[in-house]
């Protein structure tokens, strides 16, 4: 009989909270009315369930209600606010920016606009993974709508400097959208001090049920609709609220910013110990080591073997991945490690551990024993 290995893909997807399913269930039975039902108690108690929820994220980012937008998914985020603003505004400013390392879902989708008649600029990274402000700056333009740069990338947890670069944006007079799916949840995040207009998240990725996400989209910016059919979400995004997953997402993010400190300092604690002695003992080279990161993340090259070869001879006792889940498709280099300047040998010998809130040290331990057994 093959034991579950241990799971160390959280920035991947995490499992459902128990607290989360408790919240949700009433919203699956008793509780099952359509939020848009507004002629019976049935609609006006998830009605009332959407907009406490709304409420709940609206605190976490320090927006207004009315500010936050469910969605499918953060990927449906993304597209609803690039595409939605450059159907709106790219007449005028076809010009947007961005960097190579963003997850593919904002690249794409860029990719898309630039079929259409955008222009875009795709930033470099340093050796750490971080853009250059000053690079940043004079790449603004006087057409330029929108610049569009991750608050932590979902392959090696770097941080950019989200306020810093909001500020660039407001003095600039250019909209500012962070993907902050993976920094959701982990890190503070204040959409008024940073300086954000629009900003995505996405609830499995903090303990929360597949298949229900958001958008902040700042009061006055008018975005073109990628979903027509009814006008939900302010006009925004229309179609049947997922009230069940509305609820689980509104909790999970309330579970996290409770723990939010003492979650990050335990995962740093299990992540720096397993780096240091790992890297003490000549077996593993820590991609962005001295760069800013989330405190779950670490993605480092293997010395002993590449890392197929690794996933392969353990599937049965480790979870991990070589790259973002989005690409796990494709066999191919990441993207964003290339970005960063590693060569083909380097690329093709990395790997992302990515820790959860329940990990324990003596788990940590396992790991260090795979990767000392080639």
């Amino acid at each position: 009989m093959i034991s579950t290995p241990l799971y160390l893909d959280y920035a991947s997807t995490t499992p459902l909270d128990p607290k989360v399913l408790e919240a949700m269930m009433p919203y699956f039975l008793e509780e099952f009315g359509n939020a848009s039902s507004n002629t019976h108690i049935f609609g006006e108690r998830a009605a009332t369930a959407v907009n406490a929820s709304r409420q709940t994220l609206s605190e976490a980012i320090r927006s207004l209600p009315e500010e936050i937008h469910f969605t499918s998914g953060a990927t449906e985020a993304i597209n609803l606010a690039l595409k939605g603003a450059f159907l709106t505004y790219g007449h005028q400013k076809p010009h947007l920016i961005t960097v190579q390392t963003e997850h593919k879902a904002v690249l794409d989708t860029c990719g898309y606009l630039e079929e259409i008649g955008a222009e875009v600029t795709y930033l470099p990274v340093d050796s750490e993974g971080l853009i250059n402000l000053s690079e940043l700056e004079t790449s603004i333009r006087t057409d330029t709508l929108l610049v569009s740069i991750m608050a932590a990338n979902n392959e090696t947890g770097i941080l950019q400097d989200i306020e810093k670069i909001g500020e660039i944006c407001k003095s600039n007079k250019v909209f500012f959208f962070t993907d902050a799916t993976q920094a959701f949840g982990k890190i503070p995040v204040n959409v008024v001090d940073q300086h954000i207009d629009m900003l995505c998240f996405s609830a499995h990725k903090i303990y929360g049920p597949k298949g229900i996400g958001g958008l902040y989209v700042k009061k006055g910016i008018n975005l073109t609709p990628q979903i027509h059919g009814g006008g939900h979400e302010f006009g925004l995004r229309s179609g049947t609220l997922n009230v069940p997953g509305i609820v689980g997402l509104a909790k999970a993010t309330q579970l996290c910013h409770d723990t939010l400190e003492e979650t990050s300092l335990h995962m740093k604690k299990i992540r720096d110990t397993f780096e240091t002695e790992m890297e003490k003992a000549g077996k593993i080279k820590v991609n962005a080591k001295n760069a800013p990161r989330l405190s779950h993340f670490s993605n480092f090259q293997l010395l002993s073997e590449d890392a197929d070869s690794f996933i392969l001879r353990n599937r049965n006792k480790i979870a991990v991945a070589q790259g973002s889940a989005c690409n796990s498709a494709l066999i191919q280099p990441s993207h964003v490690l290339k970005a960063m300047g590693l060569d083909n040998e380097e690329l093709k010998n990395s790997i992302r551990v990515s820790f959860g809130k329940n990990i324990k040290i003596h788990e940590n331990f396992n790991l260090k024993e795979l990767i000392k057994k080639p």
